[in-house]
């Protein structure tokens, strides 16, 4: 692994082209978010609907502070981690955790620096979605670890909106989106010795054996260590991809991606698939 790839406003476009160019050889998306906190902390022994409930609430009234992002293959071969740091959250005006924030600017968060050169969400957005035009869902899997509110905010950004109002809605609009999900803590459910998926990435990394790179809460280094974990489970235990596509930890709702319709033309008479 060379370095991880820090992106502010200046660098942006360069470093966008680059990922919309290795995408192609490496279509698996590792992505790790950070954002200040939760106003609501969900009890263990919540309902979904009431986890759904805090999510949206949270989301809906706070802003993403960095995305990571790392692309990788099948084989686990990394093509690229990039670091997106965004400008539109300011600790003076908007809803946080000061505990949270406390954390990020401990782990070399700097939040004037984030303000004054970092990218703005909806520039990132339409570069984004571009995109996801150009590979569609069918090329690409996204990999998540424990990514319930890591795709939360990531299709806040796509849709430009308030999350759903129902935890239906969240799914059918992420299945919509980035199509093919996999969420690393939910499939460590299945493995033998990973304490039932009860643990957090780094705990995990450590008992696979993988070793970090970078420092822990930065999101271009959760996201590879999250693509290298997920690399490891499926080498050590065999995982069938398909069995644990469009699972999230803490959620039972699966996220399927829209099936394709069939359009009948006058001409020529037979049908024709769309997406």
């Amino acid at each position: 692994m060379g370095s991880i790839e820090i992106v502010w406003s200046n660098n942006f476009e360069d470093d966008m082209t680059k990922i919309a160019v290795m995408m192609e050889s490496f279509p698996i998306v590792a992505v790790d978010t950070e954002f200040p906190g939760f106003l609501h902390n969900t009890p263990r022994a919540a309902s979904e609907s009431e986890r759904y409930d805090d999510l949206k609430y949270n989301v809906d009234r706070m802003k993403i502070i960095r995305l990571g992002i790392t692309l990788f293959d099948r084989f686990g071969v990394v093509g690229g981690v990039w670091q997106i740091n965004f400008c539109n959250f300011d600790p003076d005006l908007d809803d946080h955790v000061s505990s949270s924030i406390e954390l990020l600017e401990r782990n070399g968060i700097d939040l004037v620096k984030n303000k004054r050169d970092g990218v703005d969400v909806y520039t990132f957005a339409d570069k984004f979605c571009e995109i996801l035009v150009r590979y569609g869902r069918d090329r690409v899997r996204w990999v998540t670890f424990h990514g319930l509110y890591d795709l939360a905010y990531m299709l806040k950004i796509v849709i430009r909106d308030e999350l759903p109002s129902s935890i239906m809605g969240y799914v059918e609009h992420i299945g919509h989106v980035f199509g093919h999900v996999y969420d690393v803590k939910f499939m460590a459910k299945y493995c033998h010795g990973l304490l039932d998926g009860e643990l957090g990435l780094e705990k995990l990394a450590k008992l696979l054996n993988v070793e970090r790179f970078g420092e822990a809460h930065q999101a271009g280094s959760d996201s590879l260590l999250t693509a290298a974990t997920f690399s490891k489970m499926k080498g050590v235990y065999g995982l069938p991809e398909r069995m644990f596509e469009g699972f999230l930890y803490g959620i039972s709702a699966r996220i399927k991606r829209p099936r394709p319709m069939i359009a009948f033309l006058p001409q020529p008479p037979q049908p024709i698939l769309l997406g």
